[in-house]
């Protein structure tokens, strides 16, 4: 089975791509901005950006039937290291128990200017 999954209440893809794909019981998540899904705005700064995207991605994991307890893995992007702490502090609140397998990796470059992008696998 591999079924596209759309969230209404999660912000439009930016390109050519859904927001997640489930192949069985894998949902694997595009990245995922810190952006407003009520009015497409980009969050102010890294904070505001890390909540927004980890928002979206618990919008997406509750249209395919999953919640963030299913995440296995992350891959988050960072526009600047130096706000490694700030993120980790933000992820934690979301991730309170048995946190994900993640990578984090410093980037040129994210779409939109964005300070912050997170993808995801998720398994139910």
């Amino acid at each position: 089975m591999n079924k596209t999954i759309t969230a209404a209440n999660a912000p439009a893809a930016s390109g050519p791509y859904c927001h997640a794909k489930l192949a069985g019981n894998m949902l694997f998540i595009s990245g995922q901005l810190g952006v407003d899904p009520a009015t497409g705005e980009m969050g102010a700064d890294v904070s505001a950006q890390a909540k927004l995207a980890l928002n979206n991605l618990g919008i997406i994991l509750k249209e395919a039937g999953m919640d963030y307890t299913d995440v296995v893995k992350t891959t988050v992007f960072l526009a600047d290291m130096g706000d490694f702490a700030t993120i980790n502090a933000i992820y934690a609140d979301v991730f309170k128990t048995e946190p994900p397998a993640r990578s984090c990796f410093q980037v040129a470059a994210l779409p939109k200017a964005a300070r912050f992008e997170i993808e995801a696998i998720a398994v139910k």
